[in-house]
């Protein structure tokens, strides 16, 4: 309370284990930072609970050449997936090829009406922080083409294999890709006439 989310999360780490650098942002991720703020990284982490974010992580790790370790919840579900079309002997595709395009805006639900069970996002974190060591240390089979699905209420995982779409604008290899866009959120606001 009274504190931002980055400076506490900050302290948390810190005090957790003083040794570890944090760097910390505090500023929205838009296309005016994106490329300075990911140009620093060997691999960014998609956390992130808003469509246009993700579109925005996605094409700036492209565009960058990045691995984008992506993880996304829904209710009891979670999805985690490896997207990196430019990976050296295993190129996979883009969140493009999955979605192509941004729903139109108050066409999803907002997280509020739909709900997360609260420890998901920590259980998707916690396996997203292994594909990260798998790729920044070169072992075992990172989620190249694959999406890992976890059913909470099952207690279940299940791996789909995923396709590299070739005309896919931004990873199809089809010259430079579109630039960034802004876009309106997707979720409709509680109480919001979308």
């Amino acid at each position: 309370v009274g504190t931002a989310k980055v400076a506490s999360a900050r302290e948390a780490i810190e005090q957790l284990n003083p040794t570890v650098k944090v760097v910390a942002y505090e500023s929205r991720l838009d296309a005016s930072n994106v490329e300075e703020i990911f140009s620093a990284y060997d691999v960014i982490v998609d956390g992130t609970d808003n469509l246009p974010t993700r579109y925005l992580v996605n094409d700036a790790c492209v565009k960058l050449g990045k691995p984008n370790v992506h993880a996304a919840v829904y209710r009891f579900e979670g999805q985690l997936t490896v997207f990196w079309p430019d990976h050296p002997e295993n190129p996979s595709g883009c969140y493009r090829c999955m979605f192509p395009t941004m729903p139109a805006p108050g066409s999803a639900p907002s997280c509020s009406e739909i709900g997360v069970l609260g420890v998901l996002p920590g259980v998707m974190g916690l396996l997203q922080a292994v594909e990260v060591l798998k790729l920044l240390l070169n072992i075992g089979q990172p989620l190249l083409g694959k999406m890992l699905y976890y059913d909470a209420l099952r207690t279940s995982f299940h791996e789909f294999k995923l396709n590299k779409n070739p005309s896919c604008p931004y990873c199809g290899g089809h010259g430079d890709a579109p630039g960034y866009e802004e876009y309106a959120e997707v979720c409709a606001a509680p109480g919001s006439d979308n």
